[in-house]
């Protein structure tokens, strides 16, 4: 059942009996009559409509409300009144009764209606019933209210304007969602309708008024797609968008775009209108395209007057203001021309309709303005001529400014909520060169469409992707020079601070010199037998050593090792010893024992006594491992369990696992006041606080096995004896292992159909469970109570994925709004974007598969982040997304010694700044260095490449050296490499698709695929 804000409606309904009762809203009425009519697909603005959505928050169709100075009567169907009863708790607050008139089905309402008659006559002496005569409402019951109405003798008053005066001043809530629509609206103005038309000026585009505004509303209608968290069920159009050009133009929102031609490079207006929870916001601009100067003065003159409108609204100033101030501006301006060719109007006020027609700004309009009001100031002139225009269709031209402004109390200027779309002549002003008259082909507003499969490309197509895929590349390099001072500049600033590499210094644990096995001689075991012995309290192990018993603490032995040799066994024992070993560094001149081995006659013994000190040492350095991460944990604030309706996720695996023996069971996740808790039936807790909260994440199941909620910590914690900053909450949609039988099952087999309906519906339905837990958690905590951390779910985008190995296993990797994320695998990878300070794209070459990605972070003590083996096919993409997001990367050819380079850098920040800083690893630069390098000496190394090499380890250069034996086998086998299977399925349809159309016979076919050598021949080397 639809649930109404209960609070919302007591307080409204108040308002409104206030206003009539002591505020001066229809004071002739003993009556008010709102009448809803049926739903309709255009999209309409009514009174009624508007009254239904500011009282009840929906919009009940055919439905009549009968108000009196103490009975609330509603007509409708059995389910709305249902729905309606809710409201007889809040009707008593407010002093007033609900009485509800539901009308059976298969009846015309007749009664029902006479009942709402009887209760206007029984309203006053001389009743007078308020209506809105100018809506004409469709619907049986509707038509039939108002024709016993009219017929009843009953006297009417129109309470349109009243009524627009109850809605006109908003609260808080009605306010922020009209600043909501005024955001959407803004953002798709700026975000995609200019850069669409950029396009098609730069590249000369023809392209169609009603294409482009088509895809205007298809971005308003799906703010994600401009990465705007704004809920699309809450979202819609105001109005189609208006795009107009070429000498036809109507200023009027109800006007539509220009007749289906293609957009004139002229004077180009836009017109767009959003709604947020049924709010609406508008915003117009006007676009220039090689102006005149009288055009430019004019524009200035606007711009000025419009600011002039949207200031003389303050509070308690008529409407009439901002009319009178538009006028005097252009007249003071000198452009009476412009004055003489104003509308009537410079807008209206806007919220819940698009349009107030009780609260136009125009010069007669002499309504006070309320703080709360929201107006859609819209100055516009029509009808100017351009008399040196290049041709007919730029002549005739119209100048628009709207934006939308909320009232603010106390005479303090109006706050313009569309400001984020910018107005100034350099934003809207367009200077081309003027080009040859060459005809291009008509194309889609983002980008040409791409040929279907089995089409060929014409050459011309073929040269226009070309121009455009080197005109992004050069966009792409320009924006990349940009980044590169801010990247330096970053590293300057991170190393000015004077940090200290401290990584990883946390857990260090006891101090081998400080441990104490015996404080005293008398606390040892007495034991006659000399034998190496273990004690498990003091955690030693007793070795003979001259007739007497040595202990030495466990800790202190490295391994043991039991070797038999017929019927004696030795026992060896390797103790710890290095130049990095504390007491070595502590106790530089003493001598250290480095090995003991004892023989021994009992075979057993030996035995035993080595698997004894193996397990005790596992056991006390595991011990003290968990100690010292425990010790470096930060203490997290205790949960406040929620009050009242907790949303919870039930049956949930948890990643990493709690420790312990035994089936791993399911839990079940809370969202409590201050955090989550996780329960599993064990009795086992896990407490996750908001505030430690850096990243939250939410992964449908899509195309995997599990559903799952990750949370990446700011500070880690401990989850069973193991210390993370990554905890994952998932649930398996299907079993990611299944048995298959030998036999294979028909593509018709009912029960294979019906187990994959099965699983079509389980997935559904955890993709809903987790949806649902995930927006609750967003709308009604985080946002509600936590709007300071900012925190949000974000999903991952599929389609900007790509295959790499971030660890050990081949992953697919997807970014987020502010992460690089591999949630499937464990462990998990996290990288957090504003980290980053650029990246190295390695191994990047014509003849090799694979390349790798290396992330430096603003942090230089940090180990750089690293993803291998990506697919070259992928780094076109890569290369888009990193743009995209504004980090700076470069391409080298080999993989390159980090370890060295980031030392070096941090013993010379300013020489490394001196140098040109990151751009030592611009590829292009390094090419022609090594070219003069190869003119000396085509074969000899330089020393510097030398001195590096020696000062790698065996390790480094391993690694540094596995992309060029990768590049040098790769090249050498590229001529006798087969294919693979996607690319022998695709050879094998190729085939069937010539053999399908061909007219030679099987015998011809069968010699020619001879030829090419079957389906398993060499590849030619790509080139």
């Amino acid at each position: 059942m639809v649930s109404i804000d209960t609070a919302r409606f007591e307080r409204r309904l108040k308002q409104l009996y206030d206003g009539w009762r002591e505020g001066g809203l229809w004071p002739e009425a003993s009556a008010l009559a709102v009448t809803a009519g049926a739903v309709t697909e255009a999209i309409t603005y009514t009174k009624s409509a508007s009254f239904h959505l500011w009282l009840l928050g929906y919009e009940f169709t055919e439905t009549i409300l009968v108000f009196t100075k103490t009975e609330m009567h509603a007509l409708a169907g059995p389910k709305k009144t249902d729905i309606l009863a809710q409201l007889e708790g809040p009707c008593s607050a407010a002093g007033v009764k609900l009485v509800l008139h539901p009308k059976p089905k298969k009846e015309d309402g007749a009664a029902q209606i006479a009942a709402l008659l009887d209760a206007c006559k029984a309203s006053a002496d001389s009743p007078v019933v308020g209506t809105l005569p100018k809506e004409k409402p469709s619907g049986a019951v509707p038509e039939a209210w108002l024709a016993a109405l009219a017929g009843s003798g009953l006297a009417t008053l129109d309470m349109a304007a009243d009524l627009a005066a109850l809605l006109g001043p908003k609260d808080d809530d009605e306010v922020k969602n009209v600043k909501k629509a005024a955001y959407l609206v803004a953002n798709a103005l700026t975000k995609f309708a200019v850069p669409q038309l950029e396009g098609i000026i730069d590249d000369e585009k023809k392209v169609r008024h009603s294409k482009l505004a088509d895809k205007i509303e298809e971005v308003i209608s799906e703010p994600s797609k401009m990465e705007i968290k704004l809920k699309a069920d809450s979202v819609d159009i105001a109005y189609p968008p208006l795009v107009q050009s070429g000498g036809e133009y109507d200023l009027r929102l109800a006007a539509g775009t220009s007749k289906d031609s293609h957009i004139h490079y002229g004077v180009i207006i836009c017109h767009l209108g959003a709604r947020y929870a049924s709010y609406c916001a508008n915003v117009g601009r006007t676009y220039f395209v090689d102006p005149s100067k009288e055009q430019e003065a004019q524009y200035a003159a606007l711009q000025e007057a419009q600011a002039a409108a949207v200031t003389a609204l303050v509070e308690g100033a008529p409407m009439s203001a901002a009319y009178e101030a538009v006028v005097a501006t252009l007249r003071e301006k000198g452009q009476d021309a412009l004055v003489e060719r104003l509308g009537k109007n410079v807008g209206a006020g806007i919220g819940l309709e698009l349009r107030d027609s009780q609260q136009q700004l125009s010069a007669s309009n002499s309504k006070p303005v309320k703080a709360g009001m929201a107006f859609n100031v819209s100055v516009g002139v029509s009808g100017l001529t351009r008399q040196d225009a290049s041709d007919a269709a730029g002549r005739t031209y119209a100048l628009l400014l709207a934006d939308t402004a909320v009232v603010k109390p106390g005479g303090a200027p109006p706050d313009v909520a569309t400001v984020l779309a910018p107005k100034d002549w350099k934003d809207v002003a367009y200077f081309v060169k003027e080009g040859g008259e060459d005809e291009v082909e008509e194309v889609e507003p983002e980008a040409a469409a791409l040929p279907e499969a089995g089409m060929r490309k014409s050459a011309r197509t073929e040269n226009v992707d070309f121009k455009q895929r080197e005109e992004e590349r050069r966009r792409q390099k320009e924006n990349q020079e940009d980044l590169l001072q801010r990247v330096n500049q970053a590293t300057l600033d991170m190393l000015s601070k004077g940090t200290t590499g401290g990584a990883g210094a946390g857990g260090a644990g006891r101090k081998v010199s400080e441990l104490v096995a015996y404080k005293n001689v008398t606390d040892m075991q007495h034991n006659s037998s000399l034998t190496v012995q273990v004690d498990h309290r003091a955690e030693c192990v007793l070795v003979p050593i001259y007739g007497v018993l040595v202990p030495f603490h466990i800790l202190t032995i490295k391994n043991a090792s039991n070797n038999a040799d017929g019927e004696h066994a030795y026992i060896r024992l390797n103790f710890n010893y290095g130049g990095s070993y504390e007491p070595c560094v502590k106790f530089p001149r003493s001598i250290f024992v480095k090995e003991l081995s004892f023989r021994s006659a009992d075979t057993r013994h030996a035995a035993k006594v080595v698997q004894e000190i193996k397990a005790l040492r596992s056991a006390v350095a595991q011990r003290d491992k968990e100690r010292a991460e425990r010790a470096t944990l930060v203490q997290q604030e205790k949960l406040v369990r929620g009050k009242g309706r907790v949303y919870a996720l039930p049956d949930v695996w948890i990643r990493p696992a709690f420790g312990g023996k035994g089936r791993k069971v399911t839990g079940t996740l809370e969202a409590h006041a201050n955090g989550f808790r996780y329960t599993s039936p064990k009795g086992e807790e896990l407490d996750i606080m908001y505030r430690n909260i850096k990243h939250a994440f939410f992964q449908p199941a899509d195309n995997e096995m599990i559903a799952l909620v990750h949370f990446h910590l700011v500070n880690p914690i401990m989850v069973g004896k193991k210390k993370t900053n990554d905890v994952q909450f998932y649930t398996e949609v299907m079993d990611s292992v299944q048995t298959l039988d030998a036999g294979r099952r028909s593509m018709y087999d009912p029960d294979e159909i019906e187990e994959e309906q099965r699983e079509r519906e389980r997935r559904n339905q955890i993709n809903r469970q987790f949806n649902q837990f995930v927006k609750r958690v967003q709308q009604d905590i985080w946002e509600r109570d936590y709007g300071d951390l900012s925190l949000e779910f974000e999903v991952p985008f599929r389609e900007l994925g790509f295959h790499g190995v971030p660890h050990r296993t081949n992953s697919f990797i997807m970014p987020t709004v502010n992460c690089l994320v591999e949630l499937t695998e464990m462990p998990f990878t996290v990288m957090t974007l504003s980290e980053v300070n650029l990246v190295n794209l390695e191994r990047v070459g014509f003849n090799l598969r694979n390349f790798d990605m290396v992330f430096i972070w603003k942090d230089l003590n940090r180990d750089v982040g690293r993803i291998d083996s990506i697919p070259s096919t992928s780094l076109d993409t890569i290369k888009d997304w990193l743009t995209s997001i504004e980090i700076k990367y470069y391409e080298s050819k080999v993989n390159l010694n980090w370890k060295n380079i980031l030392k070096s850098i941090k013993e010379d920040p300013e020489g490394f700044i001196e140098d040109g800083g990151w751009s030592f690893l611009d590829q292009s630069q390094t090419d022609s260095e090594e070219e003069g390098e190869e003119e000396e000496s085509d074969f000899a190394p330089s020393g510097a490449e030398e001195g590096s090499d020696e000062e790698m380890s065996s390790d480094e250069e391993s690694l540094a050296s596995e992309g060029e034996e990768e590049s040098e086998y790769e090249a050498e086998s590229d001529e006798e490499e087969g294919l693979d299977w996607d690319e022998l399925e695709e050879q094998a349809a190729a085939e069937d698709r010539e053999k399908d159309f061909s007219d030679e016979g099987e015998e011809e076919y069968a010699r020619k695929r001879k030829a090419k050598g079957g389906g398993g021949g060499g590849k030619k080397a790509r080139r």
